[in-house]
């Protein structure tokens, strides 16, 4: 009978890319004079360093889909700490179930897809498609949430200042120094999830809520959306850089039209760009073109452009391009956080 270490094997972790290590540009350049989702990879990583070029544009990471567990932690990262990213949208589990994990010293496994998952559940893993988690390891992270819960003051907080909390924890606790929490609490780059409670985060608040006698912690999603539309309109001039589409991609998306709803002026998108694999056909947002929603009054499609491509091959490749072209060395830190903090 198989144990938990034939799975969870720490010789086959997930291992991060590190986009310092290669030069994609070359490449990238290369598939510019192909065709295709290649051609369309190298105008995105165009309009991508345009963005990061330019230092009056805010620029705004959405993440949807399992990412952190697939290795794209430190390719973020160094985005971040270039200052090419200036505030982040993601869905609750790549911020908390993943980054918040191995923040707290737990790891993410190769595995395989073909497997008995009646097994796997007997022994307490969890698998995203061809990856391995610990249950046991995402118990610890959803009671650290609720420790964390049970020291703040009790109030509605947005998803923002709960999870900046999560970036003092790990700074006062000295572990997680790679981690997007830290970071981006380093730095003061916002991080918002506005489905905060659907993710790790939310067993942890239920736990902190059920045990708490009296006044509790809890999530303010309309604070979320008020304080990503005051970033709007205190820096006009914005670009969003989307992996994946979900939640995230609609919500930072609707910053436009929710600053024209409190009677401010602020432009559309000025830069977009996206990597999915959703189709457009259906309907749905995810595979939603940016030219669609330039008829919503959200994107400009003068820099836009979607790329039909899985994400964990596209973005190494688009980030890579940014970072050895070095337009991030002209960029200051906007510390967004700061702006809404001091409100």
């Amino acid at each position: 009978m198989s144990t938990k270490e034939d799975f969870l094997n720490p010789n086959k972790l997930v291992e991060h890319i590190d986009i310092k290590s290669f030069n994609a540009v070359p490449l990238v350049e290369a598939m510019g004079k192909t065709a295709f989702q290649a051609r369309n990879l190298y105008r995105a990583s165009e309009i991508a360093n345009m963005m990061v070029a330019d230092k009056e544009c805010g620029i705004i990471l959405t993440l949807a889909g399992s990412l952190i567990s697939a290795g794209m932690k430190g390719a973020i990262v160094d985005l971040m700490r270039s200052n090419a990213i200036d505030a982040i949208v993601s869905t609750g589990a790549n911020i908390v179930d993943q980054d918040f994990l191995e923040a707290l010293g737990f790891k993410h496994y190769q595995g395989t897809q073909f497997v008995d998952d009646n097994e796997l559940r007997d022994l307490m893993i969890d698998r995203i498609y061809d990856t391995y988690i610990d249950e046991d390891d995402l118990r610890v992270c959803d009671m650290t949430v609720a420790e964390i819960a049970n020291s703040m003051e009790p109030a509605a907080y947005s998803s923002r200042e709960f999870i900046s909390e999560m970036g003092r924890w790990l700074v006062d606790n000295n572990i997680g120094e790679d981690s997007i929490i830290r970071v981006a609490y380093e730095k003061g780059i916002p991080i918002f999830v506005p489905a905060f409670s659907d993710c790790s985060a939310g067993f942890g608040l239920v736990h902190h809520q059920f045990h708490t006698k009296g006044p509790v912690v809890s999530l303010d999603s309309a604070k979320d959306f008020l304080e990503i539309t005051k970033i709007k309109i205190h820096n006009r001039e914005t670009g969003i850089l989307m992996l994946g589409g979900g939640v995230p991609k609609n919500f930072t998306q609707d910053i436009v039209v929710a600053a024209e709803v409190l009677g401010e002026d602020a432009p559309m998108h000025k830069y977009a760009v996206q990597i999915t694999v959703a189709d457009e056909r259906d309907g749905g947002l995810s595979g939603s073109t940016l030219k669609e929603a330039s008829s919503w009054g959200k994107v400009e499609t003068t820099y836009e452009q979607m790329v039909f491509s899985e994400v964990t091959i596209a973005f190494p490749l688009l980030a890579s391009y940014i970072w050895n072209k070095g337009a991030w060395k002209n960029r200051t830190e906007k510390r967004f956080n700061d702006l809404l903090d001091n409100e």
